[in-house]
């Protein structure tokens, strides 16, 4: 071989090395750096890690619902005393810093039953702008039989042409009701109102007792079971008290009250309240036992009396004011004379929670 011919040679060996040198960098690239053609990766990224939430949402802050309970009224056209005073309960109400949802009247709407009392209320009630009232019957608003024709008392000529039918008509006719029993639900809380049923014309024994028949506790064990909600309050209304727990009552008394305490026992968050005994909030009369349930006395809007019975403050006029919040409820006793708060009627009673 000559030198040229060597020369060449050595140049075509360099020239394909070079040559096979670029062709597999090329294909390094391509398997190591894919282009923009090339097929899109099969493996998935982590999902971004989710931010934990609390899992209960805050308590709202304000009232979920409030109602005032006025008892005992005793409204009658030969007391005026007893009208001036639940025009300032209805006053209050009206201008109340707070917010009212209803108002409920639990018994002795009237002094007498009659219908010149029941005028008299109406007259009274319709002079205000008010949320809407329910009420319950007490003993004196069957008190009609001792009233003769001229109005005055006669209890020699009971019943004076007169009987329980038409006191439970005349209670009705005033509230539209179609029974003398009912029950109310406003934002979501419901109160039921039971109310005697007798009086002394139609069953003696009862004297000045709340009689409840087997259809009105039939009715009322299953509304309480229809209307009741775990972890909220329910709310009952009667007028008579409760005797000894154990025991049913008598005169001045709820008669059956082993079977309405056997029909509140299985519920927690019942809240009970009755009037009929008049007690001054501020006369060191116990006004709240707590039982199976939440019991409260309430006082008097038309005759507020002391320890003995005796109406010795004749201006006072009393009440009760709700409010339901959502782990509480708080009950407070009302002086309507002059629009304030009792201090030794304040009661915060925390809600047992629902199971889960």
């Amino acid at each position: 071989m000559t030198r040229r011919a060597f020369v060449k040679w050595l140049l075509a060996i360099g020239a394909a090395l070079i040559g096979l040198s670029a062709f597999v960098s090329q294909l390094l690239k391509k398997k190591m750096m894919p282009s923009e053609h090339a097929a899109a990766s099969t493996i998935k990224p982590e999902p971004a890690q989710a931010v934990v939430q609390p899992s209960a949402e805050p308590l709202p802050s304000g009232p979920l619902m409030s109602y005032f309970i006025l008892s005992d009224l005793h409204v009658s056209i030969g007391d005026a005393l007893t009208g001036k005073k639940l025009r300032q309960a209805l006053d209050d109400i009206t201008h109340f810093d707070g917010p009212v949802d209803a108002i409920m009247m639990t018994g002795d709407l009237t002094d007498t039953g009659t219908e010149r009392d029941y005028k008299e209320l109406h007259t009274i009630v319709s002079e205000y702008k008010l949320p809407p009232i329910h009420g319950n019957m007490g003993n004196h608003d069957y008190y009609s039989i001792w009233i003769n024709k001229a109005n005055n008392w006669d209890q020699a000529a009971v019943p004076n042409g007169k009987n329980d039918a038409m006191s439970r008509e005349q209670f009705k006719k005033y509230f539209g009701y179609e029974k003398i029993y009912n029950d109310f639900t406003t934002k979501g809380h419901s109160i039921l109102l039971l109310s005697q049923e007798a009086y002394v014309q139609e069953k003696p024994e009862v004297g000045e007792g709340a009689w409840y028949s087997d259809e009105q506790l039939a009715w009322f064990k299953d509304r309480v079971q229809s209307l009741y909600q775990p972890g909220r309050p329910l709310f009952i209304m009667t007028h008579q008290p409760l005797p000894p727990n154990g025991t049913d009552g008598a005169t001045h008394q709820l008669i059956r009250a082993v079977k309405f305490r056997e029909i509140l026992k299985p519920y927690k968050n019942v809240f009970v309240f009755c009037g009929h005994r008049h007690q001054d909030f501020e006369n060191g009369t116990p006004h709240y036992v707590q039982e199976s349930f939440h019991y409260f006395h309430n006082s008097s809007v038309g005759r507020t009396l002391n320890r003995a019975y005796q109406q010795e403050a004749k201006n006072k006029a009393q009440g009760i004011y709700v409010q339901v919040f959502a782990d509480k409820v708080v009950v407070r006793g009302r002086e309507f004379s002059n629009r304030t708060f009792i201090d030794d009627a304040n009661w915060s009673i925390d809600l047992q929670k629902a199971s889960v």
